[in-house]
This record gives C-alpha cells, structure tokens and sequence, in this order.
C-alpha cells in the first residue's frame, strides 16, 4: 500500500479520536507499531500518524488494521463509516483563506470540546466578541490587512460563536481582566455594545464570566492567555491551548494541564459573577 501523506487542514475532532481507539484496540491486541505497519506494508511513522489524526483515515487502512487487531465484522464496518465521516472537512475549511494554519487546530478543539476555560488579559475572548469589536481588534493587529481579508476573519470569529447557540452547547468559563474594559477597542459605541453583550451572554446558564478587579492585585494568572478544552470522549485528554506573540503551543501533559487549570480556578476566586456584573454595569456608564 502507498504511503499516507500528512494531512493539510487541522484533524476534526472524531478523527482524533478514532486515532485514538485505533491506537487503543492495537495496544489491547498485544500488537507493536512495527505489526500493523507490516499489516499494512507501510512504515510504522503511517501507523504513528494515523494514531495521532495526522492524516486521513483511510477506510482501507482502517478495514485492514481492525482485521488484525480482531473486532467482529459489525464492529468494523461501524468504525469504518465513523472513519469515512471523520474525513470530511470542519466546517473551518470554507474559511481556509482567513484562517491561519496554526489555529485551525483550536477551531476543530473548540468545535469538539464539552467544557471551555479561558483566561484573557487583554481583550474579550473572540466567542463573546461583537461584530465590530471584532473589527476593530483585527484591524489593530493586522495593519496592512485589505478590508476584505479583515471581514473574512471576522466572519470566522462570528462562525466560531454558533457553537455557543447549539442545543449542545459546551460549558463556557471566561475569565477576563478588568484591563478589557478599559482598553478602549474602536469607539465609545463600539465598547458600549461589547459590554451590553457580556452582560447579556453572562445571563445564560452555560456562560460564566469573572472579571478579576484591579484591587486584586498581583495574582496567578498574570501570565499570556490560555483556553482549557475538556471532552466528552475519554479517549481524549484534557489540553491547554497558550499563544504568544510569535507561537502558540498546546500542552496535554497532566502537570501542564493541572497547574493551568489551578491557575484558572484561583482567579476566579478573586471576584465574582455579582461583583463582575456591577463592574460590567459601571464601565458602560462610562462608554455612554
């Protein structure tokens, strides 16, 4: 069989974790990299990339593997059709063009995850954005954007908010500096209806939004921002999403996950939903 190539576009969700069981079901059947690749005549980094979701899950690479590893027959043609719909491309693909590669992976995690926390210093997280807070927050990091490449983008922080109105929602746990409010991102107006809007989304049962005061001074979570997925599936791990200026990184090791998680948790303390409320109230008295 010919070699599978790396995949261009982020893995969905599913596939990462049909890597997952695929790698689960060989592990059980006492079977090494080394057996499935010779399974498949293919070198056993095909086997560690399909394990990771790094590329496609072949349904003939798949059928082939379940063979040796020793499922029954309807337990294969199952997996097979799951592996056939893991293939199709996120709803993000359309979007290929404003979205960057590196973050197409965020997306697919974000579209999959049952629990999100998020840790933000300096601006509202994008899925509680406005459309023209969204804007004006784009257009300040990307200078030289053409008008058409910044509403490309901001129609894909929109796309991303839908999983919010899903009957399915995750859990969704914002926890966000009082610095947001005073960075004056666009017009009075604009600031005005961002605030309306948190004010609105913190209502819903599946939102929390902490903002930590400045009274609080020094703390934990002075640090860059960060997102926290949790899924469903057990097959996946809790990760920690962190971006920086130049680079961004995802962590899945316990200790880095934990202490992110830790993090998250003691700045919440240091307010909360009523205190955050009145906080919301009085900053859009100010932007009036």
């Amino acid at each position: 069989m010919s070699e599978a190539r790396p995949s261009t576009s982020a893995p969905t969700v599913l596939r990462m974790i049909l890597g997952r069981r695929l790698q689960d079901m060989r592990v059980a059947a006492g079977a090494s990299l080394e057996d499935a690749a010779k399974a498949l005549r293919v070198k056993t980094l095909t086997i560690r990339r399909l394990e990771k979701a790094e590329v496609a899950l072949k349904p003939l690479y798949v059928e082939k593997l379940l063979e040796t590893f020793g499922p029954d027959r309807q337990e294969i043609i199952e997996f097979v059709e799951l592996a056939e719909q893991a293939n199709k491309p996120g709803w993000w693909h359309s979007y290929r063009d404003a979205v960057p590669s590196w973050f197409t992976a965020y997306v697919s995690l974000e579209s999959g995850a049952k629990t999100l926390r998020t840790y933000e210093p300096q601006y509202v997280t994008g899925l509680l954005q406005t459309r023209d807070y969204a804007h004006a927050v784009l257009r300040g990091g990307l200078p030289n954007g053409t008008e058409e490449e910044l509403t490309r983008r901001v129609e894909v922080r929109l796309a991303r908010q839908s999983l919010l109105e899903r009957e399915d929602a995750p859990t969704l746990w914002v926890v966000m500096e009082e610095a947001v409010l005073h960075k004056a991102v666009g017009s009075p107006q604009i600031m005005r209806e961002q605030i309306e809007q948190l004010l609105e989304v913190s209502e819903r049962p599946h939102i929390s939004l902490d903002i930590v005061p400045f009274a609080a001074g020094a703390h934990v979570g002075a640090c860059a921002p960060f997102t926290y997925f949790r899924f469903e599936e057990p097959e996946l791990p809790d990760i920690v999403y962190s971006e920086l200026l130049s680079a961004s990184v995802y962590l899945d090791q316990r200790a880095d996950v934990v202490s992110h998680l830790e993090a998250h948790s003691r700045m919440a303390l240091l307010t909360s939903s009523e205190d955050s409320r009145a906080l919301l109230n009085r900053m859009r008295k100010e932007y009036s």
